[in-house]
């Protein structure tokens, strides 16, 4: 029984094609081909992505936004302004000296807070 080549065979014609050269080379230089190119490919699209990012995040920053003091309160410019004096009188002419006491209903299994 006749022994075969451990090598394959490539006709001529196959060696000079761009592919072949490309992993005949990849194969003595592996980083120099493939990692170099990775990494950098990495390195670039990141600062290429960096405004689009930038831009995202100032849109949403545009939609959600600090709220003035009057915002949160609620106050608008439809709203009356407040004024101390006349929510003082306001107090005063109501009759606090007669109230009753109203017990809140407690939640089930709620301790009532007396001993």
């Amino acid at each position: 029984m006749p022994v075969f080549q451990s090598k394959r065979f490539r006709p001529s014609s196959a060696n000079s094609t761009v592919a072949v050269r490309y992993r005949n080379a990849l194969l003595r230089h592996p980083f120099a081909l493939f990692g170099l190119p990775f990494i950098a490919t990495m390195v670039l699209g990141s600062f290429f992505l960096t405004p689009a990012t930038a831009l995202r995040y100032e849109r949403h920053d545009m939609k959600v936004r600090q709220l003035t003091e009057d915002e949160r309160l609620g106050i608008g410019k439809d709203k009356r302004r407040i004024d101390m004096k006349e929510e003082y009188y306001k107090l005063a002419a109501k009759d606090l000296d007669n109230w009753e006491q109203k017990r809140v209903k407690r939640l089930p299994g709620e301790h009532d807070g007396v001993l």
